[in-house]
C-alpha cells in the first residue's frame, strides 16, 4: 500500500490496516492470543524483537504511541507549543529506551484491557485526523513543532505504518502457534 498523501488516503489506510490487524488477531485462538511469543528473534537487530513478549505488549505499544501523538498534537497543534518529541529526555536515537519504558509501564495490563484501550485510541486518532483539512495534514511548515515534516506524517507513522509493523510480529506469532 503506497504511503498516504491526502487526508482521505490517510483515513482509508489507517482504518484498513487496523481492520486487517484485528482480522488477524480474531483468527487466532484465545490460547494463541494469550501465549508468549515463541518465534526465533535471533539475528534481528531491532530492539523490539526482544522487547515484546506477547500480543498484549504489541497492542499496548500501539496504544501508547497514539497517546504520545495526541499529546504532541495537543501541545504543538492546539496550544502552539513545542512538545518534547519523541518524549521528555529522549531523542529519536534513544527511541529503544523510550519504548522499553512504555513496555515496563503496561506490564500489569491484561490483554482484554489492552484491546479496549487500542480500539479507543485508534478512534481518537481518527477523530483528530478528521478535524483537520487536507492542507493542515499534508502541507509542511504549518505547525512549528512538526519541523521539516507535516502533521499527516505523524498520524501515518502512528496508525497504518505502525499497524503494518504490528502485523509482522502477530503473523509470525500466529504461525508459530499452529
Amino acid at each position: 500500500m503506497p504511503r498516504p498523501t491526502t487526508k482521505d488516503e490517510l483515513i482509508t489506510a489507517a482504518n484498513e490496516q487496523f481492520g486487517k490487524m484485528w482480522k488477524l488477531i480474531d483468527s487466532m485462538t484465545e490460547e494463541a492470543q494469550n501465549a508468549a511469543f515463541s518465534f526465533d528473534s535471533s539475528g534481528k537487530k531491532e530492539a523490539h524483537w526482544a522487547r515484546d513478549k506477547n500480543l498484549r505488549d504489541v497492542l499496548i505499544h500501539l496504544h501508547e504511541w497514539h497517546q504520545m501523538i495526541k499529546r504532541w498534537h495537543d501541545e504543538g497543534t492546539v496550544k502552539g507549543g513545542l512538545p518534547a518529541v519523541p518524549g521528555e529526555g529522549y531523542t529519536w536515537v534513544t527511541l529503544p529506551d523510550l519504548n522499553m519504558e512504555i513496555w515496563k509501564k503496561y506490564q500489569d495490563v491484561p490483554l482484554p484491557s489492552a484491546k479496549d484501550m487500542l480500539r479507543k485510541s485508534h478512534e481518537e486518532m481518527m477523530r483528530i485526523v478528521e478535524s483537520h483539512t487536507n492542507d493542515e495534514l499534508f502541507s509542511k511548515g504549518i505547525y512549528k513543532w512538526t519541523k521539516t515534516t507535516n502533521l499527516g506524517a505523524y498520524f501515518i507513522s502512528g496508525t497504518s505504518s505502525h499497524y503494518d509493523w504490528a502485523m509482522t510480529k502477530i503473523k509470525l506469532h500466529a504461525k508459530t502457534c499452529k
